[in-house]
């Protein structure tokens, strides 16, 4: 049976990673270049229009939020990279603010990194992904908006982005295609966030017996 979450409350949002909940909760982070539809995905996962704030406006977010899913793990929306309308000053606060959380937060499961599946490989989104890399970061890939792109077309995108990805990446990460209009690769995605948390549990409580 496919996983669906049934309940998930807005917790709280902080620009500083010491502030996040402190109980050991797996965490499942979102992040995409600005405008790229995030706190649409989220509300589609969520089955909730209203859960995160969503705006025609790049940099709608701009503090780590975190959301608790049915009392078993954290969704956290992160602040979007790349352009935003706002000063250079407080995008290095926003760079500095997501790089600490990643860094630092020990419970982060998997960082989904979002992308627009409508353009050509965007070099801002390879070079967040080869960071990634960098920090030995767990990570898959969500292309976006897929309602808005043929399929053909759609397929022709996610392949293009995958030969790049390959030029410096042995191994590609797992990937979905989804759209918020039309819940396309809801319960895939959802399933895999299941499964990553089944085995995190399953790892805690053989800890526990040791």
């Amino acid at each position: 049976m496919d996983y669906q979450i049934k309940n998930i409350k807005f917790l709280q949002s902080e620009t500083d990673w010491r502030k996040c909940p402190k109980d050991k909760l797996p965490e499942f982070a979102f992040i995409g270049r600005s405008n790229v539809g995030k706190s649409s995905l989220i509300n589609m996962l969520a089955d909730n229009k209203s859960l995160a704030k969503t705006s025609s406006k790049p940099g709608k977010t701009q503090t780590i939020n975190h959301f608790k899913v049915d009392s078993r793990w954290y969704l956290v929306d992160l602040p979007g990279y790349g352009y935003a309308s706002i000063s250079k000053t407080m995008r290095e606060k926003w760079v500095k603010m997501i790089d600490n959380y990643l860094q630092h937060r020990k419970n982060l499961q998997l960082v989904f990194v979002l992308v627009d599946i409508r353009h050509e490989p965007q070099e801002i989104d390879i070079d967040f992904i080869n960071k990634l890399g960098e920090k030995n970061m767990p990570f898959s890939l969500i292309f976006t908006k897929a309602d808005k792109i043929g399929k053909t077309k759609g397929a022709v995108s996610v392949r293009n982005f995958c030969r790049k990805l390959m030029e410096t990446w042995e191994d590609l990460p797992p990937f979905f295609v989804c759209s918020a209009v039309d819940s396309r690769g809801k319960a895939d995605l959802l399933n895999y966030i299941n499964q990553v948390n089944e085995t995190y549990y399953n790892d805690e409580q053989n800890l526990n017996q040791e």
